[in-house]
């Protein structure tokens, strides 16, 4: 079973469709004790990390989400769901989040069009198997004013321009996230929910 946490944010129907093209048959919920018996876990979302942590929160699911990942299960971060695996935002002051990955999550430079909206391309840092089938420096689909910044650069399976080189795609073990949004980017979005779908499986 493959879970995706509804924390009251938007954009969760158009990832749920996006499985179910692929034949899976997603399970949308905020139960946490879902997640003891998922094979994967996607943790998609929009808006703001401090008010997502606070309905995580308000939920039960910070601990099940903290245990999955550590238990070695394949998890998918989007967008929100990739910053709030860091130690904490400057979104709204500073906010603690998961603290899944070393780092911090900062505010995109003054001077640039904010938020960072709409097509960009994703250059593909040494190989990974979420990129199968997808070409280097292919366009996705990205809208956030925050960015990433892990302490460890070499957790980055992803860059993207934008005014700064800015990670958009982390990678560690069991653990996936882009700031983009593969279910608003077409086929190649499509083949990295694919992607991830078959990594879940080999892995379970």
């Amino acid at each position: 079973m493959i879970v995706i946490i509804d924390y009251g944010a938007g954009n969760l129907r158009s990832v749920a469709n996006a499985l179910t093209r692929l034949g899976c048959q997603p399970k949308v919920t905020s139960r946490p004790r879902d997640l003891l018996n998922a094979r994967a876990v996607i943790l998609p979302g929009v808006g703001a990390a401090a008010e997502t942590m606070k309905n995580l929160k308000t939920l039960g699911m910070v601990t099940p989400i903290c245990q999955f990942i550590g238990d070695g299960r394949p998890f998918l971060g989007v967008c929100i769901g990739l910053q709030i695996l860091f130690a904490g935002t400057e979104e709204g002051g500073w906010h603690e989040c998961l603290g899944v990955i070393p780092g911090q999550v900062r505010k995109l430079p003054a001077g640039l069009k904010i938020p960072h909206m709409g097509w960009n391309q994703v250059k593909q840092i040494g190989s990974h198997p979420i990129f199968d089938g997808i070409p280097d420096e292919a366009n996705f689909y990205f809208v956030h004013s925050y960015y990433v910044e892990p302490d460890d650069k070499s957790l980055a399976a992803g860059e993207t321009e934008y005014g700064i080189r800015l990670c958009s795609v982390i990678a560690r073990g069991n653990v996936i996230a882009t700031q983009f949004h593969p279910e608003k980017s077409g086929e190649l979005g499509l083949r990295m929910y694919g992607n991830f779908i078959k990594l879940a499986m080999e892995r379970s």
